[in-house]
């Protein structure tokens, strides 16, 4: 993780909190998933999950 630690995974707005990445399904809360851009994969376990396109 950078040097700004957890700062970046979450995004405050007003008295609101949003995760900005998904935490890992396998390994639970407080694993987030990296952002690959076409997919997230965890660290952890290696779990990845494919993004599909929107239309």
């Amino acid at each position: 993780m950078t040097k700004r630690g957890v700062w970046n995974l979450y995004k405050v707005e007003g008295d609101k909190i949003e995760r900005l990445r998904p935490f890992c399904r396998r390994c639970g809360p407080g694993y987030f998933m990296a952002d690959h851009g076409d997919r997230y994969t965890c660290g952890n376990c290696g779990l990845t999950i494919w993004k599909t396109k929107k239309e």
